[in-house]
């Protein structure tokens, strides 16, 4: 006998209901009421916010804040009365803040709603409950100098027997990671206990064990902070914001179940750390005057490639801030906007509503950019709009995921691009790693194995045979051999090393690379050829780095082949 499954149907008519009331808010938003639209859907709910209006009064009047940063506060309203309007201005400005109102669904409100209840459900929520506050994180930020100071407070926030001892516990690692400038916080559940680690300078180092029932009380918590489901084990991604000596800083949360809890890892977004200049950047002189000479051309197409975390945004990001004026218009497609530049009009992918790389690309130029930043190029049709926008005027930055400078050309022809036309679009491809440079306050001088100075002399000498002057690099070729290590201090959090610079390699589409690159040349051939250029490979560029003291040999050995040929 055949049966149905009668909720299946009425699931995809109530999809259909919502989808229908979401077009028709949005457009009456921007029809009839010239006020912007918003779907709450796929957003985090900010608990602050909720304070500043009652849920009694939230529900009666079918408001709803959902965003608060610094003094301004974002309403969602089912219907943008005046009056109520007008009340609600009066209202936030009597408790200093400014309202920005956006016109909702039902389905948003609700969403809101349900984040009263929750709230409501779980512990005191008065300051010190559920709230992170700027002040109290930059006073115990105070307080930490270096890692182990973290586990000190933390311990005393164990045994001191506070009220709100995990909202404290949560403060001290935030503070302890933004002040010791980590990039993220990691806690995992193990069998009989729980590690908390933090990302220093690329690099995972471990902060303390505590007992599992904080774990699961600090997971409850980050979740409320983060909009997630409280309830849900499976895999979820959220954020917060918090405002420390007028910077937001957001913090993204993403969950994964484990076999003994959820992984929990927190990416601090730090706005200043982004905000690297172009000439601190690690690049040498002779590839940084290259750079500087192509990023200032009005059309031409930019790629840096490497693998995942080796600061191609960042250097993205250099690029913009360094070209960025009142004159031009610069558009940047990104997946995530992970950090906001002031002046630049970021947009973000959203694969559900089909707002692909593609889609953000073909939608920028009808923009009349002048500058285009797409975060990624992943596949043949992106690539060949790119390469196009190139041609016609406008100046394109990107990434791709290659091992090598030379890896761009044969990658773009197997992404279909014309290479009589890439010979026109291309101007520069760039290839960088990070490494951790040397603690200037610790680094202790050591005799280099029989190895590393076969290795040494072996990249110095094949520069030398390139035709590089490695004197302009305060190298003598001659001169005895002298390696650092790393110790670790104070300074350093006991790991030697303290922040990370670039190691780069570029080809620059000369006469010689437009010759052989309709002929689909091997990363072989390529490399062969922008030898005679004169810019230094990254292994070159990684030893000179050593010898100069910069950073150490096994620093740079972790990430570069110093027998790639």
């Amino acid at each position: 006998m055949t049966s149905f499954n009668e909720d299946k149907p009425k699931k995809q008519l109530d999809e259909i209901h919502k989808a229908e009331e979401e077009e028709l808010v949005q457009m009456l938003a921007e029809s009839k009421y010239n006020i912007p639209y918003v779907n709450l859907a796929g957003l985090a709910i900010d608990n602050e916010s909720l304070r500043y209006i009652s849920e009694a009064d939230s529900r009666k009047l079918n408001v709803g804040p959902f965003k608060l940063a610094g003094k301004n506060i974002s309403i969602a309203l089912r219907s943008p009365d005046p009056d109520l309007m007008t009340n609600l201005e009066n209202d936030m400005k009597g408790k200093n803040l400014v309202p920005t109102f956006y016109m909702a669904s039902m389905g948003s409100l609700n969403k809101i709603w349900n984040r009263y209840t929750e709230l409501s459900m779980a512990e005191s929520s008065k300051v010190g409950g559920l709230d992170i506050s700027g002040e109290v994180l930059m006073e115990t930020a105070g307080k930490i100098k270096m890692m182990q100071d973290v586990e000190k407070l933390i311990t005393e926030a164990l045994t001191n027997g506070q009220t709100h001892k995990i909202s404290r516990i949560l403060e001290i690692i935030l503070a302890g990671a933004i002040s010791i400038k980590a990039s993220d916080i990691h806690m995992e559940a193990e069998e009989a206990r729980a590690r908390l680690r933090f990302r220093l300078d690329g690099v995972l180092q471990d902060v303390m064990f505590f007992g599992l029932d904080i774990y699961r009380l600090l997971n409850s918590r980050l979740k409320l902070l983060s909009g997630m489901k409280l309830t849900n084990k499976t895999a979820q991604d959220g954020r917060f914001s918090i405002m420390i000596g007028g910077e937001e800083i957001s913090i993204r949360n993403s969950m994964i179940p484990g076999a003994y809890g959820e992984s929990i890892v927190m990416r601090i977004l730090d706005p200043k750390s982004i905000q690297v200049n172009l000439e601190d950047m690690g690049i040498d002189p002779f590839l940084f005057g290259i750079i500087q000479a192509e990023i200032a051309k009005p059309n031409g197409m930019i790629l840096v490639t490497g693998p995942t975390g080796s600061g191609k945004t960042t250097t993205l990001y250099a690029f913009l801030r360094k070209i960025y004026s009142s004159e031009i218009k610069i558009i940047t497609i990104e997946d995530p906007i992970e950090y906001h530049l002031a002046g630049i009009t970021q947009t973000q992918t959203d694969s559900l509503k089909g707002y692909t790389f593609l889609e953000g690309l073909r939608s920028a130029l009808r923009q009349d950019p002048d500058v285009v930043m797409v975060g990624e190029i992943r596949d043949a049709e992106t690539a060949k709009i790119a390469v196009e926008s190139a041609l016609t005027g406008h100046l394109v930055f990107s990434t791709l995921h290659t091992n090598n400078a030379a890896g761009v050309i044969p990658r773009l022809i197997d992404l279909e691009v014309n290479p009589k036309i890439l010979v026109s679009a291309l101007s520069l491809s760039i290839a960088q790693r990070l490494v951790r440079k040397l603690c200037k306050e610790c680094k202790q001088e050591i005799a280099p194995t029989e190895e590393e100075t076969k290795t040494i002399k072996m990249i110095l000498e094949g520069a030398v045979a390139e035709g590089k002057d490695l004197k302009k690099y305060n190298v003598d070729i001659n001169a005895p051999i002298k390696l650092f290590k790393a110790v670790g201090c104070e300074k350093c959090n006991m790991t030697g090393y303290k922040g990370r610079m670039g190691i780069f390699e570029a080809i620059k589409t000369d006469e010689a690379i437009e010759k052989i690159m309709p002929n689909n040349p091997s990363e072989r051939e390529i490399k062969k050829i922008a030898s005679t250029q004169g810019i230094l490979s990254m292994r070159q560029d990684g030893i000179i780095k050593i010898f100069t003291g910069v950073t150490s040999y096994d620093e740079v050995k972790s990430v570069v082949d110093f027998m790639e040929e």
